[in-house]
């Protein structure tokens, strides 16, 4: 988790262009998929715009745009070059028959409905987009779809962070008690199972042991 102040000293020296290129670009480069976080990225537009760095409309605006295009990009990738990418080492390993067969799946089962929810699944999102042009989706539609569901994050996050740019201090600790918790769960989780497993390693060999006395 980043500290709030660290990050607020690093954007101070951005402002203007400069600050819409970088929120673009990033966006843009997660579109595409570069495992950047997308949500890190808009609440930045958002806190650029609550320190008065840019204007939050214009901050929407040029991250629609980045989103938007990084994920075209993507769609036309698919569409043009898919079945030449997935042949290569590279692609072929994360864009496999397997995998590509259960988009596929999802596209039958749910229809155009999966191109609306990727974009709330950051590890889905550019493999389902790059399957939709593979599979011909008609651009229209998947923008349609994708458009829309942006329409609903984008301007949500940064328009929350910028309204809310007092509260980020009390949201980022709110965020970290929630990690503290999910911490101290997961240990739990880990114990007990590590418990369990040794009590049946100890009842196996009082089996094996009380077998053998009998015989």
């Amino acid at each position: 988790m980043f500290d709030i102040h660290e990050l607020a000293s690093a954007l101070q020296g951005i402002s203007g262009f400069h600050a819409y290129a970088l929120v673009f670009s990033v966006l843009f480069a997660c579109g595409i998929g570069v495992p950047i976080p997308e949500d890190i990225t808009l609440f930045i537009g958002g806190l650029l715009s609550y320190y008065g760095k840019a204007n939050v409309y214009l901050m929407i605006v040029v991250s629609l745009a980045g989103v938007l295009i990084g994920d075209t990009i993507m769609y036309v990738a698919g569409r043009k070059y898919g079945r030449a990418l997935i042949a290569r080492s590279i692609f072929a390993k994360l864009l496999h028959a397997e995998r590509m067969e259960q988009v596929q799946r999802y596209f039958h089962k749910h229809g155009n409905k999966v191109i609306f929810a990727a974009r709330f699944m950051p590890g889905a999102r550019s493999l389902v987009f790059f399957s939709a042009g593979m599979l011909h989706l008609p651009f229209r539609v998947f923008l349609g779809y994708d458009g829309s569901a942006a329409l609903i994050s984008v301007p949500a996050i940064v328009y929350s962070v910028y309204y809310f740019g007092s509260e980020v201090d009390l949201i980022i600790s709110r965020i970290k008690q929630v990690e503290h918790s999910i911490i101290f769960v997961v240990l739990g989780v880990v114990a007990f199972v590590i418990m369990r497993a040794l009590f049946r390693r100890w009842r196996a060999r009082r089996a094996a042991t009380a077998d053998s006395s009998a015989s």
